[in-house]
């Protein structure tokens, strides 16, 4: 039987490969020459699941760290935790004015059929695609914590 540290990476896992997916639907989405009604739609659906596995990445994450094997105090001690989380927040608000300009995009389509131009649709898949190719490192710091790099108490390892 399958104990509750395999659950919870499990979890965590799971939730992260959500959240790549739903990054490279937005960013793949994220193109002029594609754009119309029907995908600025999607897009903001996309966007909506996007947060809520950013959101699951982080409460599976921290279900990891309070109820995992190594237990809290040692999780809250390590210094690659902590660079997860900030990295995971920066992410986050980072992804903000895109969430904001998807939901304008959205409004306008509703309300007069207006697409965005070309350089403004460009000027958030970048912003998208930078965050995309960010989010690479939080697995990689997940690893290390995972082998005991850095650590604060190698002990436990």
């Amino acid at each position: 039987m399958m104990n509750l540290e395999v659950w919870l990476a499990y979890l965590h896992v799971a939730c992260i490969l959500g959240w790549v997916v739903f990054v490279t639907s937005e960013a793949a989405l994220l193109r002029a020459e594609w754009l119309n009604g029907a995908v600025i739609e999607r897009l903001a659906r996309v966007d909506r699941i996007l947060w809520i596995c950013w959101a699951a990445v982080l409460l599976s994450g921290l279900a990891r760290a309070f109820w995992g094997f190594k237990g809290a105090h040692w999780y809250w001690s390590q210094p690659l935790l902590h660079a997860k989380l900030s990295l995971l927040v920066l992410l986050g608000a980072s992804a903000i004015p895109t969430h904001q300009r998807l939901n304008l995009w959205l409004k306008q389509w509703q309300h007069d059929q207006r697409l965005p131009g070309a350089a403004e649709i460009q000027q958030v898949r970048r912003r998208v695609m930078v965050g995309a190719h960010l989010m690479l490192i939080i697995p990689l710091l997940g690893v290390a914590l995972a082998r005991g790099v850095w650590c604060v108490d190698p002990l436990i390892r």
